[in-house]
């Protein structure tokens, strides 16, 4: 999906807000995320620890979710517990009564929804007490409550005052993208319970081939969850008022179900896996049935997201299998078209009970909205021209944010300076401040009828989802509570509330783990694929014929001649390359120590910093192997000056060095990769060709250009270096090398180098 960002002169013209100052809790060294509406200190600040009496009032009841949560988390971030039947004279009361926490100003016009969420706390040195006017705000003032402890000099912390809190926003969402990898069950509750931990309460989850669909077998891959676990996720979601909605594309981005020849005459064009044909009545009974498996393992969720997202080519199809074009005309254009099968889908999950989330964009234009239905939910506002029309028809709209996008490794937290760029023209963006300034700032705040935020983690470039949390948690508090505080503070919050208050310099191992992705990318150059078929088509139509898909590559030194003759101009070609290895090689070795220093000190989310340290230790066999190509560059110049001098021994040396440095660049990238995939399956199913009696079907999107489809398995990390002809020049370098050698009476290197061995190996093979 792409969103366009708003200009600055815009916002300027519109007279928007910018970003408050400091947030009182902060500036009194308090972390809360999101930040509160109403905030007033007062006094000094007091401790707070076992000797308090946990009191609850009328309803109330042990193993009640607040009670449970607020217990869970005293005990697993503090190692501290309250006692209902407690003796000590200090009290912190929870309490639910019918109109104690008010509502303020809020974008949300839906008051009953944003009081149901609403808050307050009393904070003195004798009780504290939470009160709300349900349960749901009353779990959201434990969890703020839990936040704003401060441990200090071995005893927690909280400032005497008053905290009266709402969200802007009914419904703050994020994206979970499990499209090309399947988190195992326990990973997706951990991830459930964290986002109600941020007060995000919807969790999209993108599963594909990764259900076991009753009503369309051939799609579902080797490991996908079954309806109980599914219906087992959503159970745990509600109790945290978290909705785990079902996310299915259609009509376009279905490559995973039109990939498979059982579906294949569902597919608009016959050579195209990309978008469903939506005039052929049997489109509609798969997704029909694919809509009432979903729903019949998810009961109790109020959404589903029905992703019309970038649907290029509806209305234009007239073909022995799609007639989409006259159907189109029939209706008066394409975005009628699209109009239409948006109805005929989202009512039939309207029957069922469900309000649809559904992408409004192009084909459709302003005047095709007055078809849709208007039950439906826009989870993308979509500018000046479309959103007064959508507030007229009366069909909300949420906010599209995102945390991650076609970023390689790691989102773009920060943006990697032009002037350490090998290509300049390539732009970052910044995750945090641009989900902000959207939510805070857009013209959607005075244009559209909002009822929420989303914000996606896209998988697309086979990032592993424990990186998108800083934009997840950011991105909900700005929903909570737009322009306030500014995004950089949010940030900084941020890390102590997710690791724990020990952890030191965690910005600046964002702004490395952002940067070095950067590098990693930066580093290598883009070149017209021949491994993979050609693109179809884009966004602007179907291509005459297909167009090369994009690699990267790098170009490698030659080879030398028998009698070890070598000429190479390649370090001076690529020293700009080379200068910036050279300087971002220090950053990673800050950056690993800085990972490795936090593992010992993150009370909570350690696993989050192991998933770090392998992605930067792909950052570095990178980094080594450039550089070690410049050394493999090096000894075949030095080789050659030792054979013009007639001495044999120091060149076969000379070259032998190089070759050992063939096998340590391959050893350092298997054993990175090894190391990505014991730590990434930790909270991932293997990706394999075949499990569980089914096997997954490997053929490539023909529109999208999915990184993670390159591969079945976790090889897709490396998969730029295994396309490398590395191979076959290592191969050359040793029959020059085996010619010289024979030549003076010296014996051969006998091993062949087998680039595509993913298997650690030994640095030599002598």
């Amino acid at each position: 999906m792409q969103i366009s960002k708003i200009s600055l002169p815009l916002l300027s013209a519109l007279g928007l807000l910018s970003a408050a100052g400091t947030s009182p809790l902060y500036e009194r060294g308090y972390t809360v995320m999101p930040e509160p509406q109403r905030v007033t200190l007062s006094g000094s600040d007091f401790q707070f620890s076992s000797d308090w009496r946990l009191e609850l009032g009328a309803g109330l009841k042990l193993g009640d979710t607040p009670v449970e949560a607020l217990e869970e988390d005293l005990e697993s971030r503090f190692h501290l517990r309250l006692r209902a039947q407690h003796a000590g004279r200090s009290v912190l009361r929870l309490s639910i009564a019918a109109n104690s926490a008010m509502v303020g100003a809020a974008q949300d016009r839906d008051k009953q929804a944003l009081a149901s969420q609403a808050y307050k706390i009393d904070l003195a040195k004798q009780v504290v007490s939470i009160t709300a006017n349900g349960p749901v705000g009353l779990f959201y003032g434990v969890e703020t409550l839990v936040q704003m402890l401060k441990p200090r000099n071995g005893a927690l912390w909280l400032p005497e005052g008053q905290i009266e809190d709402w969200p802007d926003l009914q419904l703050r969402q994020i994206y979970w993208d499990d499209a090309h990898h399947l988190d195992r069950p326990e990973t997706l509750k951990r991830a459930i319970r964290q986002a109600a931990f941020f007060k995000i309460n919807g969790f999209a989850l993108k599963l594909e081939g990764h259900f076991q669909f009753k009503s369309a077998p051939a799609i579902v891959e080797p490991y996908a969850l079954t309806p109980a676990e599914f219906q087992d996720l959503t159970n745990y979601g509600l109790k945290y008022h978290v909705q785990l909605i079902p996310y299915l594309d259609a009509p376009g981005h279905v490559a995973f179900i039109l990939k498979h020849p059982e579906y294949a005459t569902l597919r608009e064009y016959p050579d195209s896996n990309y978008e469903l044909c939506v005039t052929n009545p049997d489109s509609y009974k798969l997704m029909f049935g694919m809509f009432q498996d979903l729903i019949d393992a998810n009961k109790g969720v109020k959404y589903f997201y029905l992703s019309t997202d970038e649907p290029y080519y509806v209305g234009l199809a007239n073909n022995s299998q799609c007639q989409e074009a006259l159907r189109a005309k029939e209706l008066g254009s394409v975005g009628k078209l699209l109009a239409e099968f948006i109805a005929k889908t989202a009512n039939y999950l309207h029957d069922r009970g469900r309000t649809v989330i559904f992408w409004g964009e192009y084909p459709m234009k302003p005047d095709d909205l007055v078809s849709l239905p208007r039950h439906l939910v826009n989870g993308e506002v979509a500018g000046l021209e479309f959103d007064p029309v959508f507030k007229r028809l009366g069909i909300r709209e949420m906010i599209y944010t995102s945390s991650e996008g076609e970023e390689k490794l790691f989102p773009d937290y920060f943006a990697l300076p032009t002037s350490k760029r090998l290509h300049p023209e390539t732009q970052s963006a910044q995750r945090v401040q641009d989900t902000f300034s959207q939510i805070s700032d857009g013209s959607a705040r005075r244009d559209a009828d909002l009822i929420g935020m989303v914000n996606a983690g896209w998988a697309d470039m086979g990032l592993h989802p424990e990186t998108f949390w800083l934009g997840y948690a950011t991105a909900a508090s700005a929903a909570w509570h737009p322009r306030s505080p500014d995004p950089r503070e949010s940030m900084s919050a941020f890390y102590p509330l997710f690791y724990g208050a020990n952890t030191v310099r965690m910005d600046r191992v964002y702004q490395l783990m952002s940067t070095q992705a950067q590098v990693w990318a930066d580093s290598w150059d883009t070149i017209q694929s021949i491994a993979r078929k050609g693109i179809w088509g884009n966004s602007t139509g179907v291509y005459e014929t297909r167009r090369p898909a994009h690699d990267q590559a790098i170009t490698l030194p030659p080879a030398p001649e028998s009698s070890l003759k070598y000429n190479s101009d390649w370090a001076e070609r690529n020293s700009r390359r080379l200068q910036l290895i050279e300087e971002a090689l220090p950053e990673n070795d800050e950056l690993t120590g800085l990972l490795h220093e936090n593992l010992k000190r993150a009370d909570t989310n350690r696993y989050n910093l192991a998933v770090f340290v392998s992605i930067a230790r792909l950052y570095r066999q990178n980094l080594e192997m450039l550089r070690a190509i410049r050394e493999m560059d090096g000894l075949l110049k030095t080789a050659f000056a030792a054979a013009e001098r007639n001495q044999a021994k120091a060149a076969l040396q000379a070259v032998d060095r190089a070759l050992d440095a063939a096998n340590a660049i391959q050893w350092a990238r298997n054993s990175a990769l090894v190391e990505a995939r014991q730590t990434w399956y930790k909270s991932w199913y293997p990706r394999v060709a075949e499990a569980n009696g089914r096997k997954f079907l490997h053929e490539v999107d023909d529109v999208k250009d999915h990184l993670p489809d390159r591969t079945t398995d976790m090889s897709y990390l490396v998969y730029r270096e295994m396309l490398l002809p590395f191979g076959e020049w290592v191969e050359r370098i040793r029959a020059a090398r085996n010619l010289y050698a024979l030549a003076n009476s010296a014996p051969a290197r006998k091993a062949k180098f087998d680039w595509k061995d993913l298997r650690p190996v030994s640095g030599s093979d002598r």
